[in-house]
């Protein structure tokens, strides 16, 4: 997909401030620092559009990318980061899990993973999660930059299976450094638009 305008559109944390035109909308969860603002980037060809730290839990709004006014990527605050209080924690739990669960224009949930790691106690919950809102999902083993270029499909194989033992979602490798899986999750992408 060829994307020529992306931009940058609000950040909310209620509905009133989500977005009113009805576009479809890709919708990114994963812990913190797992790479979501980096696939954006990588996906739109843009260095800086969604902002990257090395500060996990920057996040704490949910973003919202309109490219090319065709869809959105909607970028959900990260998970499992600690510099949160529990307070904090509990305001973002509940306007993500408002809109996860209201949104009407939800097209497919990108659940990221990373390919280095069995998942954790939070992947696990969040994966529960993805399954009890009923909307389509795709599992995104990101980083595969780490790992040996023969080791990918393998680790991507088995992150499948430790959280998706029956092989119903789509689990594919993708990395920001190096672009070669771009194509793949295009294609999963556009089964939605």
């Amino acid at each position: 997909m060829i994307i020529n305008n992306p931009k940058f559109e609000v950040s909310a944390v209620k509905p009133a401030q989500y977005p009113k035109n009805n576009l479809p909308e890709i919708v990114l969860v994963g812990k913190s620092n797992v790479g979501k603002s980096s696939f954006i980037n990588t996906m739109i060809n843009r260095k800086k559009l969604a902002r990257t730290s090395s500060e996990p839990g920057k996040t704490r709004q949910i973003n919202f990318y309109n490219i090319d006014e065709k869809f959105y990527f909607v970028d959900l605050p990260g998970y499992g980061y600690s510099k949160m209080s529990k307070k904090e924690q509990e305001q973002v739990g509940h306007f993500i899990e408002e809109y996860l669960f209201n949104r009407e224009q939800i097209a497919l949930i990108i659940f990221l993973v990373d390919i280095r790691h069995s998942p954790t106690e939070n992947d696990r919950l969040m994966y529960d999660y993805v399954i009890r809102s009923s909307l389509p999902f795709i599992i995104l083993a990101n980083k595969a930059d780490k790992l040996a270029p023969t080791k990918v499909l393998d680790s991507a194989n088995n992150l499948q299976k430790l959280l998706n033992p029956i092989g119903d979602i789509p689990t594919l490798p993708f990395s920001s450094e190096k672009k070669i899986y771009m194509d793949d999750v295009w294609n999963e992408i556009e089964k939605y638009l």
